[in-house]
């Protein structure tokens, strides 16, 4: 009875983008939409999988290229690359910036805000 449930429980989106995604970085190059509804499992419409690499590539999330008469998808960025795109469209959604970097920066820990200090001391000495 629990099996059942589980699996008609419904995935949101994000956690279907994320699985597809996850599967995306296993690829050693880029893959078809294909391979990734065989590495996410056999549940996954292609129709599906499509739709939601189409979402990424919207969200600047995958890139794509002709592969014959499809396509082939690939990650824009690593994971790190990915949660800081994340980061800068919540604060590029905020009309303070200012506000919600200081809340930002005041909530860190101490560990990270002298992390934070030390990346943005490089930055600087980038420029000049």
């Amino acid at each position: 009875m629990a099996d059942d449930r589980q699996r008609s429980r419904r995935r949101g989106q994000g956690e279907l983008e994320a699985l597809v995604l996850s599967a995306l970085r296993e690829a050693d190059g880029p893959a078809t939409a294909g391979w990734v509804q065989e590495r996410v499992g056999g549940d996954l419409a292609y129709t599906t999988v499509i739709t939601i690499l189409t979402r990424l590539l919207a969200k600047g999330v995958v890139t794509r290229e002709r592969a014959g008469r499809s396509f082939a998808w690939t990650p824009a960025s690593d994971e790190a690359g990915l949660a800081a795109h994340r980061m800068r469209k919540v604060l590029d959604a905020e009309s303070d910036r200012e506000a919600v970097l200081a809340s930002f920066v005041t909530s860190l820990g101490p560990d990270d805000e002298r992390l934070l200090r030390e990346l943005l001391g490089q930055s600087r000495k980038g420029e000049d």
